[in-house]
Order: structure tokens, then C-alpha cells, then sequence
């Protein structure tokens, strides 16, 4: 049995990306509205989700990690038959946290995204409260574009004495990288071969 490029492109020693079945769903759902998770995403519904799994312009894949490979997560990427050749990197959730499965992930989705999608720029966007993955992205060398400004409701501080949740909004941060600067990257050994 042969394996798609795009799947060879998603194995390490410690982590693979498998594409997502629609019997991985329930796992998807779970990872996603997880309290440690949720402050930093907007869930999707499951009809969302099925249509990613389904829909030929994104890739859906449950994260494996360890020896056992566990699924420790999901990644969806879209525009991936984008004309203009901007995939974005639309989620990223991973149950276990401080690992270095995150880095390890965002490596293998950037050689997909510009080997064998062949992107001419490979985007994102994240929540300004979401600090970490901030760090992360700016270490891997995506490039912030611009800001949009409160654009998404957050809950902040739980529940208040009178029943109420607290409500504000967040920012988005667009973050891209280009082909030729990943490709700067390969030649300096700052990506992996």
C-alpha cells in the first residue's frame, strides 16, 4: 500500500499527522471545547468539521504522538487547492501541552504546506491573549502581517456574583511566511530536510 506524499511529509520519530475519519469526531469535539483550550479557539460544529474531513480544498488530521502514537490532537489546514497559492493553517489543538508537540507539528504543516502544496504563502491567525503560540509562530519564522482589532468575543474572569459571564473582545494577529522565506530557512538548517 502506498502512502500519499502529503502523509510521508507528516511523520517524525515522535509525532504523525493522519488524515481525520469521520469516526475521529467525537475525539475532535472533545480536544476542542477542552477548558484549556477553548479560550484559545472558536469551536466549530460538527457539520464543520465533516465537511473539512470531506471537502478536497482542506486537509484534517488527527496529531499522533509518542511511541504508542496516541492521538494527542488535530490540525486543519484550508486553501489547499487555493488558486492563488495561500494555504492557511486554520487550527491547531493539542491535549498535551508543554512537550514540544506544538513545535514539532508546525514544522511538519510548514514542509506540507510549501513542498507538497506547494504554497507561495502559508498563513494564520491567533488570538493576541494566546501568548504562547505567539512565541511559537514568531520562533518558527512566520512574519506578523497586521492585527484585527477586537475582532473576536472572549469570555474573561468566569462567572460573576450575579450569574453573568464577563465578555470582551480579542484581537487577531495574522502571521504568514513566504516560500522564499521558508526556503531561506531549509538553507540555513533552520528547517528540517
Amino acid at each position: 500500500m502506498s502512502v500519499p506524499a502529503d502523509t510521508e511529509a507528516a511523520r517524525s520519530s515522535r509525532l504523525r499527522l493522519r488524515p481525520t475519519m469521520l469516526s475521529d469526531l467525537d475525539f475532535v469535539i472533545s480536544v476542542e471545547t477542552d477548558a484549556q483550550n477553548l479560550p484559545f479557539i472558536t469551536p466549530w460544529e460538527r457539520t464543520q468539521h465533516e465537511g473539512a474531513v470531506r471537502f478536497p480544498d482542506f486537509r484534517h488530521f488527527i496529531v499522533e504522538a509518542g511511541e504508542g502514537y496516541e492521538a494527542a490532537g488535530f490540525v486543519i489546514l484550508q486553501g489547499c487547492r487555493n488558486p492563488h497559492g495561500s494555504v492557511e493553517l486554520k487550527r491547531v489543538v493539542l491535549q498535551p501541552k508543554g512537550q514540544g508537540l506544538g513545535r514539532e507539528c508546525v514544522r511538519q504543516l510548514k514542509r506540507m504546506a510549501f513542498r507538497d502544496l506547494r504554497a507561495h504563502r502559508f498563513w494564520l491567525d491567533v488570538k493576541s491573549l494566546n501568548t504562547r503560540a505567539l512565541a511559537l509562530y514568531q520562533s518558527e519564522g512566520f512574519v506578523e502581517e497586521g492585527r484585527l482589532r477586537e475582532s473576536v468575543r472572549v469570555s474573561i474572569g468566569g462567572v460573576g456574583a450575579d450569574g453573568a459571564t464577563g465578555a470582551g473582545y480579542d484581537s487577531l494577529i495574522v502571521m504568514s511566511m513566504l516560500d522564499r522565506e521558508y526556503a531561506a530557512r531549509v538553507a540555513l538548517g533552520l528547517e528540517p530536510g
